[in-house]
């Protein structure tokens, strides 16, 4: 079997926020490679910088220091306008509250990241309904926010995350929100997703049921990235 492809590489990432005079250090040092189509959990106490990284990683924040490079580009050298573009043409968010608009239907919810691309209305149509039967809610899809479960609102956020076909999907405490049955359900949609579609799926996660169904696992304590324990470690691709 041939090795995976490195779709993200992290080299010697610092950051740090100020508060007042104070410097508060929050990542040291992190150097991380993520093969794509893998599924990567991280997991840390609360402060460990998890969150952190997932937001350098999606281009959401700037490191102090180090490099990112997703699918070969630098991210950490691109300006503001540029790193716009790039997220919404590589980075489909998943969030622990859904953040669907609620007076917009579950179609509508799905389509907006389209509208953004020179598709036609045709073609956004097709594509949101690709996505919407991906996640098994073709019934719902005239739906309103208030008129679904939150299992079912996750996953209409899970279809607005891919129907732009990204190449990570990251999601930050997808499970949070959501009882037993329905994190099992959307967990096993994005272990779907990364196995049977090839995405890169990175997850921030306390729920170590949730970090499970990851096929890779790695800690952060402290802002320092930890060697993983348990089988979990052994998919994951060497930094």
């Amino acid at each position: 079997m041939e090795p995976a492809s490195i779709i993200v590489s992290i080299r010697n990432v610092t950051k740090s926020y100020r508060r007042g005079s104070q410097i508060l250090p929050i990542l040291q040092d992190i150097s991380l490679d993520i093969a794509e189509s893998e599924f990567l959990a991280l997991m840390g106490p609360s402060g460990s910088g998890k969150s952190t990284l997932l937001n350098l990683i999606a281009g959401l924040d700037h490191a102090d220091s180090g490099s990112i490079l997703v699918g070969g580009v630098d991210i950490t050298t691109l300006t503001e306008s540029e790193l716009a573009r790039w997220r919404a043409a590589h980075v489909g968010f998943i969030f622990q509250f859904y953040n669907l608009i609620p007076v917009l239907t579950a179609f509508e919810n799905v389509e907006l990241p389209l509208l953004l691309t020179g598709l036609s209305k045709r073609e956004r149509r097709e594509h949101v309904e690709t996505a919407i039967e991906l996640v098994r809610l073709e019934d719902r899809m005239d739906h309103y926010p208030s008129q679904l479960s939150g299992g079912q609102q996750q996953r209409v956020a899970i279809a607005r995350a891919v129907v732009t076909d990204p190449t990570l999907l990251v999601a930050d405490e997808p499970t949070g929100d959501l009882d037993r049955v329905s994190a099992e359900d959307v967990l096993q949609l994005m272990e779907r997703l990364s196995r049977d579609m090839g995405k890169t799926v990175i997850m921030v996660t306390h729920d170590p049921r949730a970090a499970k169904k990851a096929g890779c696992l790695k800690f952060l304590d402290k802002g320092e990235l930890l060697d993983a324990s348990q089988d979990a470690s052994a998919e994951c691709v060497p930094a």
